[in-house]
């Protein structure tokens, strides 16, 4: 067990939406992605402040797939601001884009960060509302305005969102903690992969909060 200094310490829930879940099916569900609200809840008992993120896409964008075969192929055409092509998810208004069962209202939160609402952009990570990493969401200016240097992280999924999310922060000089218990991956070939990068970047893995004490 380890401690950390709770008044300079974050616990960052990375778009832990039902969207990601098993119960919005049609959407991206991540296996037992509903199961993460109970140590996201522990790890936020460690922390002084606690915010969330949630994608918030519109109903229609060029990155909607069409058909499943669709399903993270290329984007086609001239869209700088998007990669591959994924199902709709956590559209505004829709159940996919509240937060999953077991977690705080939104309004006792410290911080909301809401991205991906403009349909020529589809961000993963938290920090910036682009792939290319210059329009930021405010989150990195908001944690150095309180003098945060430690950011428990968890969240949905973490081969994609989570992970990037790390590396913003990890990039950005904050030490950065990824709660394994509070993450749930798409796929173990790509989450090993993720797990990989977030350690080359500097961020410490723990199997849960009970690794953890505050100092």
């Amino acid at each position: 067990m380890s401690a950390i200094r709770q008044d300079k310490t974050v616990s960052f829930d990375v778009d832990p939406q039902r969207g990601f879940t098993p119960l919005c099916p049609n959407e991206l569900p991540v296996e037992e992605g509903h199961l993460i609200a109970d140590e996201l809840n522990n790890q936020a008992n460690l922390a002084k402040f606690r915010i969330v993120s949630k994608d918030c896409h519109p109903p229609e964008a060029p990155w909607v797939a069409d058909s499943p075969d669709e399903i993270m192929t290329p984007v086609e055409g001239n869209y700088p601001g998007l990669d591959i092509k994924w199902p709709p998810h956590c559209v505004v208004g829709t159940e996919g884009n509240e937060l999953i069962p077991g977690l705080p209202p939104e309004d006792l939160y410290d911080l909301v960060i809401e991205k991906g609402k403009d349909p020529l952009h589809h961000p993963y990570g938290a920090c910036y509302h682009d792939l290319s990493e210059k329009i930021s969401t405010g989150a990195i200016e908001w944690l150095r305005e309180r003098q945060i240097t430690t950011v428990i992280v968890g969240g949905l999924a973490t081969d994609y969102c989570v992970k990037n999310t790390v590396l913003q922060l990890c990039h950005a000089g904050f030490e950065v903690i990824v709660n394994l218990a509070a993450c749930r991956g798409v796929a173990e070939e790509t989450s090993n992969v993720a797990r990989e990068e977030m350690r080359t970047a500097g961020a410490r893995l723990i199997d849960g909060s009970a690794e953890l004490e505050p100092a």
